[in-house]
């Protein structure tokens, strides 16, 4: 069985990483599934960007087991698993450390929706996972990662096919969509908004939340039924 096609998208995909500023050295992750053949592509652990290939990407199960390549596949590579065998609609993940947006995962934040940007995307605040329990961290920890992820989403009444990003307390974001592209978009506005809101309460610490209007103007516009940005 071939999977050439999901391994060259997880190539470019992650090579956006560095691109886009998201990842320092060998800090983040993108991963392609091909739920058809219930596979995903995912990068080799510890490799640098400027080393990889599509002949490096490593391909594993839903189960995190190794189907095809000699390589290591991502540390992060149980959460990836979990994720795509809950979530059947998303094509792809990423996984990453970038400033900001891990600075709020740090300090256990949902990031507030100050602006119209983050409207553009989300009608909610980032979410922010609590830290995991000791059980957990103990256990299995890579796939209690995605338990961790899918929990406080089910907790917080989100939806994976609306909210396509979360922060994971202590630790970093995790961002998903329909493909390995947008999965990528996804963690470059986190990143962007993260920073906005940053310097957004650095101006001042009592800024309001957007008001309900703008938010649901800012986002129909964009998604709605009526939708009318873009070409």
């Amino acid at each position: 069985m071939s999977y050439q096609a999901i391994k060259e998208q997880a190539y470019e995909a992650n090579m956006q990483l560095p691109a886009l500023g998201l990842v320092l050295f060998t800090f983040g992750n993108v991963s392609v599934a091909d739920h058809s053949k219930g596979v995903f592509a995912i990068k080799p652990s510890g490799v640098p960007y400027a080393e990889l290939s599509p002949e490096k990407m490593v391909i594993v199960d839903f189960d995190a087991k190794t189907v095809e390549g000699t390589g290591r596949p991502s540390s992060d590579t149980k959460t990836h698993a979990v994720l795509y065998k809950h979530w059947p609609e998303i094509g792809g993940i990423v996984h990453t450390h970038s400033t900001y947006a891990t600075a709020w995962a740090q300090a256990q934040r949902d990031i507030p929706i100050f602006g119209t940007t983050h409207a553009d995307h989300l009608t909610v605040d980032v979410p922010c996972a609590p830290p995991m329990s000791d059980e957990m961290i103990k256990g299995n920890y890579e796939h209690e990662t995605g338990f961790q992820i899918m929990n406080y989403m089910k907790e917080k009444g989100l939806s994976y096919k609306d909210v396509e990003m979360i922060l994971v307390g202590n630790h970093a974001p995790f961002t998903w969509g329909k493909t390995a592209h947008k999965a990528v978009y996804n963690a470059a506005v986190l990143e962007e908004v993260a920073k906005m809101a940053f310097l957004t309460e650095n101006i001042n610490a009592q800024a309001p939340r957007l008001k309900d209007s703008l938010i649901r103007k800012h986002f129909e516009r964009k998604h709605g039924p009526d939708a009318y940005y873009g070409q």
